[in-house]
């Protein structure tokens, strides 16, 4: 490329980002929102003190809450398929819950009282209505995660990786699982940062892939993994207990997470619970955010720049390409790139 094309290109790039970053307040309420749901003009949530609901794009005044039980669990994963949502709670017991689309009759499946069980993130394949649940390990290091086919839990997970010790999942933003096509990659962090993946086609024969991300303590790893076809993705996350950090918080793959490069290290804004790919870009185009901040590249993951100092917020979804809708402590927030 010629000098001149790249100086261009490069204002280009800071004319976009200099712009305003419209944002819009959907809801307000005390809540803690780590999982989200775009369904039918709505923003559908799940949280803290068991709550669920909903609240229109289209008019802010309609809105619902429900509490799927009296008690005070925390929610931290929503799936959806085409009738109906679905959650189940950080802890244990772990109670999985299903709440119909067009009711909104909540109904408790089932209960897991393993003391170990510890639900991160929870998603369905809407085009084939199959999914995956996973939860931490049991104290021996074997799984503990739901396979489900057309929501039949299944009973066979042969060759399921084994975690080393210190080894989890976090449960930051319902986005530690990603699929695209027959394949499923699912991201652990703590004493390892690990790939574990899967082809639908061959069922549950697993495979675990090492990555140069940080890790080695239980605040540090792979927090969230987002796929733009079966050879393009990204992970990112770093350290919990130290935000500012960002050394070694970024990968990308080109080859179906078979490996993985370290992005951007020492020129980030840190720690990250969420990454999204912008539609219709190719997997150019990528939106991350973390407690701190929200951070945009243009380039595939390889640079970044801070679009936001918005605090408190954990979890996004693309709406379209040029909107996203962030939630987190207490407030759902709908963000426009102008």
């Amino acid at each position: 490329m010629k000098k001149s094309a790249l100086i261009i290109l490069c204002l280009f790039s800071q004319i976009i980002f200099s712009q305003k970053l419209e944002t819009k307040i959907l809801l307000k309420d005390k809540i803690s929102i780590r999982a989200l749901q775009l369904y039918d003009g709505k923003v559908w949530y799940s949280g803290t003190d068991s709550k669920f609901g909903y609240v229109s794009l289209r008019d802010t005044a309609d809105k619902k809450q429900l509490k799927l039980l009296p008690e005070n669990l925390q929610f931290r994963t929503l799936a959806q398929t085409k009738d109906s949502f679905y959650t189940i709670n950080i802890g244990s017991p772990a109670k999985w819950f299903t709440v119909q689309k067009n009711s909104l009759k909540v109904s408790l499946n089932t209960t897991d009282s393993t003391k170990t069980a510890f639900f991160d993130a929870f998603i369905f394949d809407p085009a084939k209505d199959r999914g995956i649940a996973i939860s931490d390990p049991n104290e021996d290091g074997s799984s503990k995660n739901l396979i489900f086919t057309n929501l039949n839990k299944s009973t066979s997970q042969t060759n399921f990786p084994k975690y080393f010790p210190g080894e989890a999942h976090f449960a930051a933003s319902n986005s530690n699982i990603a699929m695209k096509g027959n394949w499923v990659w699912v991201a652990t962090g703590g004493s390892k940062a690990r790939i574990f993946k899967f082809n639908w086609g061959s069922p549950f024969n697993w495979k675990a892939i090492e990555t140069p991300f940080i890790q080695g303590t239980s605040s540090q790893g792979i927090y969230s993994i987002d796929f733009y076809d079966d050879k393009f993705g990204i992970a990112v996350g770093g350290d919990y207990t130290k935000q500012a950090e960002n050394i070694n918080n970024i990968a990308t793959t080109h080859d179906g997470g078979e490996t993985w490069q370290i992005q951007a290290s020492g020129k980030n804004a840190g720690y990250k619970t969420c990454v999204k790919i912008r539609p219709k870009t190719k997997g150019k185009d990528i939106i991350a955010v973390g407690d701190q901040n929200i951070e945009f590249s243009s380039d595939y993951g390889k640079t970044w720049t801070k679009i936001s100092d918005e605090k408190g917020l954990y979890v996004c979804e693309w709406l379209d390409k040029n909107s996203l809708i962030f939630a987190g402590k207490d407030r759902i927030v709908k963000m426009t790139l102008r």
